[in-house]
């Protein structure tokens, strides 16, 4: 029984990391812009497939070359949806931007569909498939690889924000664009930093991931959901929530499959995540608010 709780363990902690990557990118846009951008599992499913293709073949690409590319392109997505589509519905309502991001999602998820396919591809483990094993559970080097990745990535987000000028930039545009500007920030500029580096983060879950659960061109909508579920659990807004959540989200999946079904797997995590939001609304981690009267 201990074996099989430490491999649902592995599972839940691996399906976690990616989940957090995601909920990151949500959050790192809902700070800069106050929008809640559903594309940005697509994010995650172009940096995917595109790895797939560029390294594919006998002609293909080195799979680090292949990623890096990727990347770049996914990050020039990124900032192409900030600066033609979100830019321009700069005041407008809440519900419009959701449209927008959503209108934005189903666009992508087409262009996919028509220039890679429908047909579900996967890509070779980045270091090899020999189980490693610790008692009777098994670890992948894939598993090491995105919690590893994972790990290295959220330190490096938290040293931009906290360390650098252009990090400190965008939280002061978050805090207040007007003061900002007025102290001499480029706003505009600031906010396609934030979506790039939403996308760069999307695109690196997309190809951490890639090889332990295969990706298609709609591979990008349950991580969206799952993604903003964990952002929405560890309290919007809150980056090291985002994490958190992300990871609580993958272990309680994994636990319910393994102990419960695996039939209800998706259903147990959205249930709790609305237990928990009719508990705490704010989120496991977020500010509690309250209005002076």
């Amino acid at each position: 029984m201990f074996d099989q709780i430490l491999q649902f363990l592995i599972t839940g902690l691996t399906t976690g990391a990616i989940y957090a990557l995601v909920a990151l990118g949500f959050t790192i846009i809902y700070n800069a812009s106050d929008v809640v951008n559903f594309a940005q599992g697509e994010f995650v499913m172009m940096g995917a497939m595109s790895t797939v293709f560029l390294a594919a073949g006998d002609n293909g690409l080195p799979t680090p070359l292949a990623a890096t590319l990727s990347v770049v392109l996914v990050i020039c997505v990124g900032i192409f949806l900030q600066r033609f589509a979100i830019a321009p519905a700069r005041g407008a309502s809440v519900v419009t931007t959701i449209i927008i991001t959503i209108g934005a999602s189903i666009f992508l998820r087409g262009l996919a569909l028509v220039v890679w396919g429908k047909d579900i591809h996967g890509m070779t483990p980045f270091s090899g498939e020999t189980p490693i094993h610790i008692g009777q559970a098994t670890l992948l080097p894939q598993n090491i690889w995105v919690m590893g990745g994972t790990a290295v990535m959220v330190l490096a987000v938290h040293y931009f924000f906290h360390y650098t000028m252009q990090g400190k930039a965008i939280l002061a545009c978050s805090y207040n664009r007007d003061a900002a500007s007025l102290m001499g920030i480029n706003v505009g500029l600031m906010m396609m930093v934030a979506y790039g580096l939403s996308a760069l983060l999307g695109a690196m879950a997309g190809i951490l991931v890639a090889p332990i659960s295969f990706t298609s061109y709609d591979a990008g909508v349950m991580l969206g959901l799952k993604g903003f579920s964990a952002a929405i659990l560890g309290g919007m807004g809150n980056p090291m929530g985002a994490v958190v959540g992300g990871l609580l989200l993958g272990l309680i999946e994994s636990l319910s499959a393994g102990l419960i079904s695996s039939g209800y797997k998706d259903a147990i995590g959205f249930i709790i995540l609305l237990l928990v939001l009719f508990i705490r609304p704010s989120g496991l981690m977020g500010k509690r608010s309250s209005d002076r009267v």
